[in-house]
Parts: C-alpha cells; sequence; structure tokens
C-alpha cells in the first residue's frame, strides 16, 4: 500500500470522525429539534413555575423576581429558535419536515400570539429594569396587562403539549434512551440547554446593580405602614 492511499485513508478516517463528532452535536433532525423544544419547554415550565410564586408574593420577592425573569431571556430565545427553525423549514418545504407535518390546527393559530405576549412580557420587563422606578407609570401596566394575556395563551399552549412531552423527554433521557431510541445530537441539545442556563446565570448577576432602585421603592407592590 502506497504513503498516498494511507493518507486517503487516514484523511476519510478523520473525517468521519469529524462528521459523527459534528453529527453527536447537530444531528437528529426533526426528532432532534423535537426533543430539544421539549427539553428546553420542560425547563421553562419549572422556571415559570418559580416566577409564579415570586408574583404571589411579589412585595417580598421582587429581587428573585427580577433575577429569574433574567435568567428566563436565554431559555425562552432557545426555546424560540427551536420552534422557529422547524416553521422556517416546514415552509421552505424541506422534505424531512413537511413529511413530519405541521403542529395541531389550534396550536398553531395560538403560537403568533404566545411568541408576540411573550415578546412584550420579556420586554417590558427588562424595560422597567434599567429604566428604574420612575418609569413605572408608563411602562408597569404594559407588563402586568401583557402578563395576563400571555398567562391565557401560554396556558393553552402548555395544555396543548404537555399530553406529548413524557415520551419525547423519555427517548433522550429515560432509562432506556440509547437502547431503544437513537440519540443522536443529544449531546448537543445538552450542550444548548446547558448554555442558555448559564448565559441566563450570568446575565441575571450581571443585571443585579439595576435592581437597587427597585428594591428601595418597592411602595408600587404594597402600601406602606404608617
Amino acid at each position: 500500500m502506497s504513503t498516498s492511499d494511507e493518507t486517503a485513508i487516514a484523511a476519510g478516517r478523520s473525517h468521519v470522525y469529524h462528521d459523527t463528532r459534528i453529527g453527536r452535536l447537530t444531528g437528529g433532525g426533526t426528532t432532534g429539534n423535537e426533543r430539544l423544544t421539549n427539553v428546553v419547554g420542560a425547563t421553562l415550565i419549572v422556571l415559570l413555575a418559580v416566577i409564579g410564586v415570586t408574583i404571589i408574593r411579589i412585595g417580598s420577592l421582587l429581587s428573585e423576581h427580577l433575577f429569574v425573569g433574567m435568567l428566563l431571556v436565554p431559555p425562552v430565545l432557545l426555546k424560540m429558535s427551536s420552534t422557529g427553525y422547524r416553521f422556517v423549514r416546514y415552509y421552505t418545504a424541506e422534505p424531512r419536515y413537511r413529511r413530519k407535518g405541521p403542529p395541531e390546527l389550534a396550536l398553531r393559530v395560538i403560537a403568533p400570539m404566545v411568541v408576540l405576549s411573550t415578546v412584550v412580557v420579556f420586554a417590558s420587563g427588562v424595560a422597567l429594569l434599567f429604566a428604574g422606578p420612575s418609569s413605572r407609570q408608563t411602562l408597569f401596566p404594559i407588563h402586568k396587562d401583557s402578563f395576563f394575556v400571555w398567562g391565557a395563551f401560554m396556558a393553552l399552549h402548555v395544555l396543548g403539549h404537555l399530553p406529548g412531552m413524557p415520551a419525547v423527554l423519555r427517548a433522550d433521557y429515560g432509562r432506556s434512551a440509547g437502547l431503544s431510541s437513537d440519540i443522536t445530537g443529544r449531546a448537543g441539545r445538552m450542550l444548548a440547554l446547558g448554555g442558555a442556563l448559564v448565559a441566563g446565570v450570568v446575565l441575571a448577576v450581571l443585571v443585579i446593580p439595576e435592581f437597587g432602585p427597585w428594591l428601595h421603592d418597592s411602595g408600587i407592590f404594597h402600601h406602606h405602614h404608617h
């Protein structure tokens, strides 16, 4: 065997190795996309439950509300990217996404409102944080009202997707994952979610200085006792 043959074989091997390494991170096709959407969705449900608790006791849990709110931004963007990707691939007639078909009609109908209200809630929340308590007259009603709209659509969105979630999550993280199911791209999905959560924590920590004015001025949520 000539050295050029050996070089070609070695190059071929490294090419295959490179492909599988990339495949482990980005592979999975429509199934991988669905699993990423579901694991990020499941994480968001937990974090949104935490946000819910901070709203009920906003007077004493304002700093926690601000922290978890900021932490949520990157995972929410990841979830929108993953569902947005499916949307684009479906409407650009990518065969695999066409075969998979779109989500159910009812869920497709409310999807734009889920996205729009999410953007308004988070944008108004971040704007409030940075503008400080003086902005409450203009921005707080937007944040509060959009939250109610968002909550209603989010409840329908979650209820619509909840029944299918356990099976999808089990395929990647259940006891038999890898034996009975193809876990191509799982490492990449975990990396994406982990990265989004780390980015969220970093973002939240970086904006802690902005919490100050709000914590000193929380009369917005409860009347001062004389």
